[in-house]
């Protein structure tokens, strides 16, 4: 039996990392992605690999540097992402293009790369690591919530157009998860004259609140394993709280208005 090779994208902390060692532990050929190496010269968990999912180029080499070195790519995990937030009118649109570049374009700029080589085994597996946010516009998250649910519904697309060359896509929607986000997110910042500055700065403490305290990590890692074990991956798949998962259950059968009141009273709006 062949040992499978997984890249993780954005693979040197987080979420990512965490699915690496899990997958490590069971066995598979991992390499990460990182956009700078020399930020992570300890890094001994696998290999990690110079790569921006933002520059079309620098994804090809990275790319081509794995199938140099390991000569096909099993599993893709599509995991590097970035965090944003703050009132729609006030965020600045350079920074707006930033999260969709990173968040939407990156993932189909590594997805585009690898599934030549797919095609050629006749066989591959893309996971596409979204959020529970992208199923709902979230005050003061919608950029961030448009872009993973961009990246959900072209994963729909997708799955139905390469599904005649072995090749499976499937995407992971995790809720909040302890892990470095919080720090490298993109904020808006409070405008103390602001008309939102109350409302934001508020809502903030709550999003930074949820991720300090989410649930481990290695939760999704296990999700994963279950992607790359299963025969027919299905399109979704959600790892979260019970509340959290619950939340697209009601979204889903409650009136607009009344599932607007209730996001409204959980932000205290």
């Amino acid at each position: 039996m062949i040992q499978k090779t997984v890249l993780i994208t954005g693979g040197s902390s987080g979420i990512g990392k965490s699915i690496g060692l899990y997958l490590v532990a069971k066995g598979y050929t991992v390499y990460g992605t990182t956009r700078s190496l020399t930020r992570h010269t300890n890094f001994t968990s696998y290999p990690l690999l110079e790569m921006d999912v933002r520059n079309l180029e620098s994804v090809r080499k990275a790319i081509a540097k794995l199938l140099q070195k390991e000569g096909r790519i099993d599993v893709l995990i599509n995991n590097a992402g970035v965090g944003i937030t703050g009132p729609i009118e006030e965020t600045p649109h350079q920074e707006i293009l930033g999260a969709f570049d990173t968040n939407f374009n990156g993932p189909l700029h590594v997805i585009k790369a690898v599934l030549p080589q797919m095609r050629k085994q006749k066989a591959g597996l893309i996971i596409n690591i979204t959020s529970l946010a992208g199923y709902m516009g979230l005050p003061y998250r919608g950029i961030y919530s448009a872009t993973k649910s961009a990246l959900e519904v072209i994963t729909e697309a997708l799955r139905m157009e390469v599904k005649d060359f072995g090749v499976h896509i499937a995407n992971l929607a995790p809720g909040d998860f302890a892990t470095n986000i919080a720090a490298g997110r993109y904020h808006s910042p409070v405008v103390e004259n602001s008309p939102y500055n109350e409302a934001y700065s508020s809502t903030l403490q709550q999003i930074n609140q949820g991720v300090n305290s989410g649930e481990d990590p290695i939760i999704v890692a296990k999700a994963v394993l279950k992607i790359i074990t299963s025969k027919r991956p299905r399109v979704h798949y959600k790892v979260g709280t019970f509340t959290q998962r619950f939340s697209l259950v009601l979204k889903a059968i409650l009136p607009d208005k009344v599932f607007e009141k209730m996001i409204l009273n959980h932000y205290k709006l």
